[in-house]
């Protein structure tokens, strides 16, 4: 069955309304996981359940209020949906950062990983706890699963603009990347590299600096799949058009097609980068992001 499969941190649902449900009637996903929608599951309901379900999706939501939020929208079936992911310590109490369910035969992952902040802090020893404990719910997942969502972690030096730039931040450290490396060592495929194994591919730009307008990004949105769902892959990109325009996130979505390819093996970045370069000398990175 032909199934697109988009993720996308929103950075805020309520503030990402306008785009959102016209990017859903443009792109016409089928199943969408959603990061960071800062709305309790009652007022994701409220602000969008009528809407989403004229369009034909099935919601499955763990949020809170102010902070974090997972979502999983789907309508090619939802069943057995788990919120949070078990034996996950908190930061100091459990946050909303991880909803599965499966659509379409097809085990599906919403995460958002802890940003991490400062590295060897609390917060980023936490992040790290968390990783390990999701590592150990992915495997013990059924064969046909995808792992979707912002990972806050840069696989390699190639998904960021510039190595140099971020050194003694977060995102690229060896125990985060080590952390990431495991996670695709249960079998799991980093499906945009599989198909794009040389590319420039961003799906990050912070909003200062016009570090968007000069691609000056960071890949930490990934789409993890295990091989018998990255074997149907006909199609990976980032949808660039999105993160355009006035109001929007500071993330693009990551599209994957599933079977068929209704626009055909397009990508890696769609529209391509308004400014391209292989190599940017020395610029100053603005401070790491500020998320919880």
């Amino acid at each position: 069955m032909r199934v697109r499969v988009a993720t996308w941190n929103v950075n805020s649902v309520k503030q990402r309304v306008p785009r959102l449900l016209p990017w859903l009637d443009q792109r016409q996903p089928d199943v969408v996981c959603l990061q960071e929608t800062k709305l309790t599951d009652t007022a994701f309901t409220e602000l969008l359940g009528e809407d989403l379900a004229g369009r034909g999706y099935a919601l499955a939501l763990h949020g809170e209020g102010q902070w974090n939020g997972v979502a999983i929208l789907s309508r090619v079936g939802l069943d057995d949906v788990v919120p949070g992911v078990a034996g996950a310590p908190g930061f100091p109490r459990p946050e909303a950062r991880a909803v599965a369910a499966t659509c379409g035969g097809v085990r599906v992952h919403s995460v958002y990983v802890p940003n991490g902040r400062v590295p060897d802090s609390d917060h980023y020893r936490y992040k790290l706890a968390w990783l390990a404990a999701l590592r150990v719910q992915l495997a013990a997942a059924p064969k046909d699963a995808i792992v979707c969502g912002d990972m806050n972690i840069a696989p390699t030096d190639a998904d960021v603009f510039d190595p140099d730039a971020y050194i003694g931040q977060t995102h690229v450290t060896p125990p985060e990347r080590t952390a990431l490396a495991e996670l695709e060592a249960l079998g799991l495929r980093d499906v945009v590299r599989d198909r794009w194994p040389t590319e420039r591919v961003f799906t990050y730009w912070d909003y200062r600096a016009g570090m968007f307008h000069q691609d000056l990004g960071m890949r930490i949105d990934l789409v993890l799949a295990s091989p018998t769902v990255a074997d149907r892959v006909r199609a990976a990109w980032v949808d660039r058009q999105a993160r355009k325009g006035s109001g929007p996130s500071d993330h693009a979505p990551v599209i994957v097609d599933l079977d068929e390819a209704p626009d055909g093996d397009i990508g890696p970045v769609v529209p391509p980068p308004s400014a391209p370069v292989a190599k940017r000398g020395a610029t100053e990175l603005p401070q790491s992001r500020s998320q919880p």
